[in-house]
């Protein structure tokens, strides 16, 4: 087994904000870089993806040792912390911005992806289809420096208490053994 698999994922499914505090706190996930990707405007700004205009998603890339979490277990983390069957909407968060979309790096993901969302589908999990994209990545534009790491700078904030916070409480519940071990 290689000591370190460094592998990429591109995952949006709501606020990049939500997703970057949920996988932060997953080991094995080194590095968690808010962005926007699957749209057809380069380096696009927050307020131009916000307008809904450029078909971008707010997502989070991934960096993470898939010796030490599968990007299946991630993708399992993905479904759990988000409605995927909401048509570009998660919650109050509504716009084609927000759609559930997973941008594969490989043809291995694509096919884990489909894999999990044929897998879900049959298990009656949820009440509705899930409608979550699956596409390549193509391009992948970081966010503004004051999106990244938003919930580690802004814990007390509103949106951070009232969304983020109970996402973290279900990783925690749901995921125990694959949250980082906090330091004391």
């Amino acid at each position: 087994m290689e000591k370190n698999k460094i592998t990429k994922t591109t995952l949006g499914g709501g606020c990049f904000w939500c997703l970057e505090a949920v996988f932060q706190q997953v080991n094995g996930v080194d590095k968690v870089v808010s962005g926007y990707a699957g749209g057809q405007v380069e380096s696009p700004s927050y307020e131009q993806v916000s307008s809904g205009k450029t078909g971008h998603a707010e997502v989070v890339q991934l960096t993470f040792n898939s010796n030490k979490v599968s990007f299946k277990k991630l993708l399992e983390i993905f479904f759990a912390i988000h409605d995927p069957t909401t048509l570009n909407r998660q919650g109050a968060d509504i716009g084609s911005q927000y759609r559930s979309i997973i941008l594969y790096h490989s043809l291995k993901q694509k096919k884990q992806a489909l894999e999990m969302i044929r897998d879900l589908s049959s298990t009656g999990i949820f009440d509705k289809p899930i409608i979550t994209q699956v596409e390549p990545l193509k391009k992948f534009y970081p966010a503004e420096t004051y999106h990244q790491k938003y919930y580690l700078k802004n814990p007390n904030q509103p949106y951070c208490r009232l969304i983020i916070d109970p996402k973290l409480k279900k990783l925690l519940k749901n995921y125990p053994n694959h949250v980082k071990k906090q330091e004391k």
